[in-house]
């Protein structure tokens, strides 16, 4: 269960580095407001709320997971997740990313951009890691938003760097256009990614609606001991 927390706020999603193809739209909306429920193994754990808002060239997002049901017994006060940054031509380029339980604490996992000198920093159990930025790096939720400004090659994977604070790793999925959904939403069209991982990693899948601009709608992570997190979204307000 406790595993389940970390991951439910969640889920790995996904940006283009530079090598990657993509073409910028730079015409997202300028707010977007979803709610998800996340499930383990079928069995509601927590609700999760996200608002993203575009102001000029910046961007901010807010993620909020309630626990619920068995979860409660182990972390009764919501996570929350912060990230601020940029919209640029390539999309968003986070510069602030922050993990924590109480707006008044001080953030348990907190990742600094600074693109100008090509640096991640990186701060978590009170340990303080700098590392080279990878250019077109973002964090755990900027990934959730970055396809409403970069549409994705169909023909090709989809690679990208990432960092929830604690790690900066590579991902790679492979990309399947033109999949229909059944959701609370309705029925959509999407673009389904897998991860492509090598033995005794975990499995993740994700889908994007083409018919909401790209939002994110169903994630699915089992891991190496068969546990299954789902996040299924449940609503969605966008304004242009």
């Amino acid at each position: 269960m406790r595993r389940l927390l970390s991951t439910s706020c969640l889920l790995v999603l996904f940006a283009f580095t530079d090598g990657a193809s993509g073409v910028s739209t730079n015409t997202g909306p300028k707010a977007v407001k979803v709610t998800y429920g996340a499930y383990m193994n079928g069995m509601a754990i927590g609700a999760i709320t996200e608002q993203f808002e575009a102001d000029g060239g910046t961007y901010r997002i807010v993620s909020e997971t309630r626990p619920m049901g068995l979860a409660t017994f182990l972390q009764r006060q919501p996570l929350r997740f912060f990230s601020r940054g940029e919209l640029t031509r390539e999309g968003l380029r986070p510069t602030q990313f922050e993990g924590r339980r109480n707006p008044n604490d001080p953030p348990q996992v907190a990742a600094d951009f600074d693109w100008a000198q090509g640096l991640l920093q990186l701060k978590y159990n009170g340990k303080v890691e700098s590392m080279p930025l990878t250019p077109g790096a973002q964090d755990r939720l900027s990934v959730m938003y970055q396809f409403m400004f970069v549409q994705p090659d169909k023909t090709r994977q989809v690679e990208f760097w990432m960092t929830n604070g604690r790690k900066f790793d590579l991902y790679r999925y492979r990309l399947n256009p033109d999949v229909e959904l059944d959701t609370a939403l309705g029925r959509l069209k999407t673009l389904h990614f897998v991860k492509q991982r090598e033995p005794g990693e975990s499995h993740a899948e994700v889908w994007v609606s083409t018919q909401h601009q790209n939002v994110p709608v169903k994630v699915v992570i089992v891991e190496k001991d068969g546990m299954r997190y789902e996040q299924l979204i449940h609503s969605l307000e966008i304004r242009d």
